[in-house]
């Protein structure tokens, strides 16, 4: 008996009739509706009452429950949508006094705004400790000029202590410290490994407790600040314990970028250099026809962000841009075909094995190096492509091979993507500049192939 012949449906008032072989099922659905402070249900198709539409405060949800009655019991079915607000904004001067940004900047109802303004404001602060040392004492001087009550926890935030220690260890301090849950954002100052931390961590007090995140190296700026994910290590694989839950806001400031290495902005040229493979041609010119200058110059050019013809805040708006693109409809990873997963096939396996040889956006690129000899020996791009994205990444001054990243090692993780991505390979190929596709199959022998050629051309 097949399954359209086993169960029939009937449209009936205010619900669906089930019947089922063996049996019959009455199946029923209601909307929820909010009458002053209590939720009461009425079934689908059927008006709210007269009664109810006469008060000032009834609210309708779109959460819905269906309820199912068989010959052995009940059980309810809850569809509730999810919803998440959050802001980021890119702004001069984050921590001028006189720029409120950084105090109200996450609020957007002006009702909302109008009460905290009246009220003395409390902020906990997690910073890394070499930004610390840096601006410390601008975040000191911010809130004394505000009156407001604060404390600044400084942490080694590295991908070796970025561990459940070092959440709980926040989480301490939060509570002693006391934070209203809904209304005194916790703040996270730092890089990716920072953000992340402090965003599981928030995630965790009390259920949820907003929390923003101000990014100050180039790679937390166009990748971890933007999106819902956060997570810490565990049993040694990178990011293995986490949640979704985005901050209320990030404040993007790329001031704080001028004061680190230029190891870390070609770090983060990295992941940028991910998002123009995938989506974007124009920003794969910018970097290969700019490379160099964002280097040397740190992405600081005298130019304002109302300005729209310079390189550098043209690269990061599009760098945001695309990923937010990608982001947005998919914050849960409810669908795991992901293009922002190029570069993250291999990486993580990588970088954990060679902790702490490899930065993070070093380890992504040499897996983009690896899977773009793949996509050209599969036939996607051209030896012309090809070239021009390899000479492109050494001009970025990031490293396209690594002896440890062996045919072993490439053959483990797709493997462990396999098994993890519903047994598909799930494969972000480029299929050309600034066009991707997802793959399901590539054959042992072509990946051993791309592998003999990658490592002829790039190990030296």
């Amino acid at each position: 008996m097949s399954a359209s012949e086993f169960f029939k449906f009937t449209p009936i008032r205010g619900g669906t009739k089930l019947e089922a072989a063996g049996g019959r099922s009455k199946l029923k659905e209601y909307q929820l509706v909010q009458v002053k402070n209590t939720w009461c249900r009425v079934e689908s198709g059927h008006d709210i009452p007269k009664t109810w539409e006469e008060e000032d405060q009834v609210v309708i949800s779109e959460a819905k429950i269906a309820e199912q009655f068989t010959e052995s019991g009940i059980s309810w079915t809850v569809r509730t949508p999810i919803y998440f607000c959050y802001k980021v904004i890119e702004c001069q001067n984050l921590l001028d006094p006189s720029n409120m940004t950084f105090l109200y900047g996450h609020l957007s109802d002006p009702q909302e705004l109008e009460t905290c303004q009246k009220k003395i404001q409390k902020r906990f602060v997690v910073m890394d400790k070499t930004v610390e040392k840096l601006y410390g004492f601008k975040v000191r001087k911010y809130f004394e000029a505000h009156n407001v009550i604060y404390k600044i926890l400084a942490l080694d935030t590295t991908e070796e202590t970025k561990s459940m220690d070092l959440v709980l260890h926040i989480l301490e301090e939060v509570h002693r410290f006391g934070l209203d849950r809904r209304t005194e954002p916790i703040i996270a100052i730092g890089g990716g490994v920072c953000l992340d931390t402090v965003g599981l961590a928030a995630s965790l007090y009390r259920r949820r407790t907003p929390y923003i995140r101000v990014p100050t190296t180039l790679l937390s700026y166009v990748d971890a600040s933007v999106g819902a994910k956060n997570g810490v290590n565990f049993s040694n694989c990178k990011n293995k314990l986490g949640s979704y839950t985005p901050p209320v806001a990030t404040f993007l400031d790329r001031s704080f970028i001028q004061t680190i290495p230029r190891r870390q902005i070609s770090n983060g040229l990295g992941e940028i250099l991910k998002m123009a493979l995938m989506k974007h041609k124009g920003l794969f010119e910018l970097l290969e026809h700019h490379g160099k200058y964002l280097l040397d110059t740190k992405f600081q050019s005298r130019h304002s962000y109302a300005c729209c013809n310079d390189a550098a805040i043209m690269t990061m708006r599009l760098a945001i841009q695309t990923m937010l693109e990608e982001l947005a409809p998919n914050l849960w990873e409810d669908d795991l075909d992901r293009l922002v997963d190029f570069g993250h096939i291999l990486s993580p396996e990588l970088e954990m094995k060679v902790l702490p040889a490899l930065m993070h956006g070093e380890a992504v690129n040499i897996d983009m190096a690896f899977m773009t000899y793949l996509s050209h020996e599969m036939g996607l791009i051209t030896e012309e492509e090809k070239n021009r994205i390899i000479l492109c990444m050494w001009n970025l001054e990031l490293p396209v091979w690594h002896s440890d990243c062996s045919f072993q090692l490439i053959k483990k993780a797709m493997a462990e993507r396999f098994k993890h991505c519903g047994g598909k390979l799930r494969l972000p190929l480029p299929t050309g500049l600034g066009n991707a596709e997802i793959f399901n199959e590539v054959s042992e022998e072509t990946v051993q192939r791309a592998f003999a050629i990658w490592r002829e051309e790039c190990s030296t």
